[in-house]
């Protein structure tokens, strides 16, 4: 199909194509990105459209490794196609964008609009103005110009959703760039989210996920220290949402109210992301951690004791600079005693502008690999044991779209346990829909999912189905897979080197 027929192929009307990078405030962004340009008139190009769209926005990372080559080498890659189809534009947004400005244009001229984290409202304005004064348009505000929550959206998802509570970060933890781009924490009004999350769970939502760099510091901008966990309870009393849950909090933040807000609040999920980073309180005092290793293990142990069921999961960097091998090994005790289900592991690397890049100390790319696969085995481990502790027990699984790649082959369905554990399980006669929930017994336990192989026990259609059942009959483009960064269960494959996500506080 030529670039022209496919033109042709979205009713005659320009369309778009938004590719994420990050985390999952970059996810969330891009679902308001969607929403802008659709009620500006594009419409969503086809799924494979790989490029070939009338407007292609990269919504960027500043934090993963090579960001700025990756991104570099895919708008090269689409300089030939634009040179083909006339009227073409591309554009670039997000944390790299806040960071790199001018230099985008001036390595890639061929882009359109450049754009940051503050002023992505802008958008189709600024694409406008790039089209009729033929010149790229580079506008990067320093302050945030509206809250993301309040601009049209485009859900991926018809039965969950993102809820961001607050933007910018307070922290100064010396391998992240994040505050610097993001700006200063800034909260919504209760209020806003609460009517935000209403207005969702009237359209078929059942699960929400609230959203922040530091989530649990929720409330400091509006002088209320206990805001997040009063926010936590008030989403118990909405009818109709059935399952919450939040990343990423920080331990300096995570506060006894809290806890028991999770534990009290019925729909608050048994499920905890909550990142250490390291084990050694050496390296925690250098990467500017306001927490040690006895203040973590406590939160942890408080967090059993009200939640038992609860499944905990961290991210942790290896090769920090200046990380001796007790500084590891400090790091593997923490492992061993939290015992977290699943763990996000980074490999150390620098980040131009943050005050990590710049110490002494940097460890040999040979020892830090060394630590980081000793790390993962353990955690594989771990996280197995973990997971087969399951084996037996009866859970309700929210039916999920996409997350089992097999499930064709094996007819099979996947979904989340509430403690977003993933779970394959039998294909039950009884038709479902994602965002149905079924309750399954666990046979089988790997390191990063659960299997239910006998008859599934029960099936419960729910409205969130029913809106799946909606959006599917309308007709309207399927949305496109986005890797969404969320941590999953056991220890990811091996990736490529990164100081963490923007998220991971």
């Amino acid at each position: 199909m030529s670039s022209g027929d496919r033109s042709q192929a979205v009713d005659g009307k320009r369309s778009y194509e938004v590719r994420t990078y990050g985390c999952q405030m970059n996810v969330h962004d891009s679902e308001r990105l969607s929403g802008l340009l659709e009620g500006a008139g594009y419409v969503r190009a086809p799924e494979d459209a790989d490029g070939d769209a009338d407007v292609v926005v990269f919504n960027t990372c500043a934090v993963r490794e090579n960001a700025d080559n990756k991104l570099y080498g895919n708008l090269g890659r689409l300089a030939p196609m634009k040179t083909k189809r006339p009227g073409m534009q591309i554009a670039v947004g997000g944390c790299l964008a806040q960071k790199d400005r001018d230099t985008i244009v001036r390595r890639a001229p061929w882009v359109d609009v450049v754009f940051g984290t503050h002023n992505i409202g802008k958008l189709p304005v600024l694409l406008e103005r790039a089209r009729v004064q033929e010149e790229a348009q580079v506008e990067i505000a320093e302050s945030l110009e509206a809250f993301p929550s309040t601009l049209p959206t485009r859900r991926e998802s018809a039965y969950a959703a993102w809820v961001s509570i607050s933007v910018g970060c307070n922290n100064t933890c010396t391998f992240c760039i994040v505050p610097a781009l993001r700006g200063k924490e800034k909260d919504r009004r209760p209020g806003d989210i609460l009517a935000e999350i209403e207005a969702l769970v009237a359209e078929g939502v059942s699960e929400i996920t609230l959203l922040g760099q530091n989530v649990n510091a929720y409330g400091s901008d509006i002088g209320d220290r206990e805001a997040f966990s009063k926010l936590l309870r008030a989403c118990g009393t909405i009818e109709g949402l059935e399952r919450v849950r939040f990343t990423s909090p920080h331990p300096r933040d995570f506060t006894d109210d809290v806890i028991a807000a999770m534990a009290e609040t019925p729909n608050v999920m048994p499920q905890l992301h909550m990142p250490l980073q390291s084990g050694s309180d050496t390296i925690l005092k250098a990467m500017r951690r306001s927490y040690r290793q006895d203040r973590y293990l406590g939160i942890i142990d408080k967090v059993r004791a009200a939640i038992p069921h609860a499944a905990i999961s961290t991210d942790i960097i290896v090769g920090f600079p200046g990380e001796t091998e007790e500084d590891f090994e400090q790091t593997m005790r923490v492992v061993r005693k939290a015992r977290f289900a699943q763990a996000f592991t980074f490999q150390y690397s620098k980040r131009p502008g943050t005050p990590a890049a710049e110490m002494d100390g940097q460890i040999p790319k040979k020892v830090v690999q060394e630590r980081y696969m000793r790390l993962s085995a353990l955690q594989e481990e771990i996280s197995w044991d973990e997971n087969k502790s399951q084996v037996g027990r009866t859970l309700e699984v929210m039916v999920a779209e996409g997350e089992g790649r097999k499930d064709g082959a094996t007819h099979r369905l996947s979904g989340r346990a509430p403690d977003n554990r993933l779970v394959h399980f039998t294909k039950p006669d009884d038709a479902v829909r994602p965002g149905d929930v079924v309750t399954v017994e666990i046979t089988y336990a790997a390191p990063h999912h659960l299997l239910a192989e006998g008859p599934t026990r029960a099936v419960r259609r729910t409205r969130a189905g029913d809106a799946w059942d909606k959006r599917n009959a309308t007709g309207a483009t399927k949305p496109a897979g986005v890797l969404l960064g969320l941590p999953t269960v056991g220890v990811p494959a091996p990736l490529p080197a990164v100081t963490g996500g923007c998220g991971a506080q």
